[in-house]
């Protein structure tokens, strides 16, 4: 499974790619988004998603 970023809530701050382990998380046109085929929701890296636990506005990162 893989995190997906809700375009009408993203500030575009950039604090998710940054701390992104898989390189996952990439500016696209105005807003961030998440290539699936590379998050693993930081599964064996981390206890949770870094995307999810750093976003300033929650429920952005969430589960697609």
């Amino acid at each position: 499974m893989a995190l997906k970023i809700v375009a009408s809530q993203c500030t575009v701050c950039g604090a998710c790619e940054f701390e992104c382990p898989n390189v996952a998380i990439r500016m696209k046109g105005d807003i961030y988004v998440i290539d699936p085929k590379k998050c693993t929701e930081c599964e064996g890296q981390f206890d949770s998603p870094q995307c999810a636990a750093v976003c300033p506005v929650p429920n952005t990162c969430i589960k697609a």
